[in-house]
C-alpha cells in the first residue's frame, strides 16, 4: 500500500494493556503500529493506552464512532486469564474476517515464532470501520503490520464499497 493509497484515511491505534495503563512499563507496541500506519499514509490518532477489561470495547466503540476507516489494537490476545481483547472486539464487530487473523498467526509461526498460534485475536467490521487485533509484543507488531500492510487500503476500499 503507498501513501497515496491512505490519502483521505483514518486509523486509532489502542493498546490495551493493564500493566501499560497503570504505568507499570512503558507502551512499546502502540507507537510502533502508530509509526508504521504513518508511513502508509494514514492520518492517525493513538494510541490510546486502555487497561484490559471494559474499556477495551468502550475505547473500540469510541474509535469507531469517530468515523476511523480503520481500528488496530496491540496486546490483549494471548491465553492468560486477564487477555480479553478478542472478547471485547466480539463484542463490537458486525462481521469476523477470520482470514486477517489466520494470516496473521501463520506468518507468526512462519518466522519461527510457535508462541504465535497461541494468539486468539480477531478481525472484523463493524459498520465501514476494520478492526484488527494485533500481538502485544514488539516483535509481533512488527510481523503482524508487514502481513496488513499491503491489504490495508484495498480492505478499506472493500468496506466503502469498492469494486473487486
Amino acid at each position: 500500500m503507498s501513501g497515496a493509497d491512505a490519502v483521505g484515511t483514518t486509523a486509532v491505534v489502542i493498546t490495551c494493556s493493564t500493566r501499560a495503563a497503570t504505568g507499570v512499563y512503558e507502551d512499546r507496541g502502540g507507537p510502533l503500529v502508530v509509526e508504521a500506519l504513518q508511513r502508509l499514509g494514514f492520518d492517525v490518532s493513538g494510541p490510546l493506552v486502555v487497561p484490559d477489561g471494559p474499556q477495551v470495547s468502550e475505547a473500540l466503540e469510541a474509535a469507531v464512532a469517530s468515523g476511523a476507516d480503520v481500528v488496530l489494537t496491540t496486546g490483549g490476545t494471548g491465553i492468560s486469564p486477564t487477555d480479553g481483547t478478542p472478547e471485547a472486539t466480539l463484542a463490537v464487530v458486525d462481521r469476523v474476517v477470520p482470514g486477517v487473523a489466520e494470516a496473521l498467526r501463520a506468518a507468526g509461526v512462519a518466522k519461527g515464532v510457535p508462541t504465535a498460534m497461541l494468539s486468539r485475536g480477531v478481525a472484523g467490521v463493524v459498520g465501514r470501520t476494520l478492526v484488527v487485533n494485533l500481538p502485544g509484543s514488539s516483535g509481533g507488531v512488527r510481523d503482524a503490520l508487514e502481513v496488513l500492510g499491503p491489504v490495508l487500503a484495498h480492505a478499506v476500499s472493500q468496506i466503502r464499497g469498492g469494486d473487486h
